[in-house]
């Protein structure tokens, strides 16, 4: 008695198949991580990292945010703002060199990533105006 193995080693052969894990993401920093990292980053001439919190949160909330963390030591800031979607922003302050500080932000709305530059944009003309009127200080 001879059984005929054919439907078994195509049920496996399927089966192996649906096993194969799919390409990691690219992780190198390459193509449009780059150009995301461009339109998120910008820095500022102070070497005041407090200073450039506060302006950080002042816009924020002058843009409709909501603060849920501010931590000056970390320098991170998340807020989230509640229009027709929910959007979650964290911007980081960090030094950059002995005179000037970095400042990165980075939009969510629900689980995916903001990649529309005018976000972005808009976020950083409101806090070039506010690095503006703080340095000078002007109220």
């Amino acid at each position: 008695m001879r059984m005929n193995h054919a439907p078994l080693l195509v049920l496996l052969t399927a089966f192996l198949a649906a096993c194969v894990t799919p390409a990691p993401p690219d992780v190198t920093g390459s193509g449009s991580q780059l150009e995301a990292r461009e339109i998120q980053t910008r820095v500022y001439d102070t070497l005041d990292k407090a200073m450039t919190m506060r302006s950080v949160i002042a816009t924020l909330q002058d843009l409709g945010f909501v603060i849920d963390n501010a931590d000056v030591d970390l320098g991170t800031v998340t807020a989230t703002r509640l229009t027709k979607y929910t959007m979650r922003m964290t911007v980081t302050v960090q030094d950059k060199g002995s005179k000037q500080v970095s400042v990165r932000t980075n939009a969510r709305i629900g689980e995916e990533n903001v990649t529309d530059p005018r976000t972005y944009q808009d976020f950083f003309a409101a806090l070039d105006k506010a690095m503006f009127l703080t340095q000078n200080k002007v109220d």
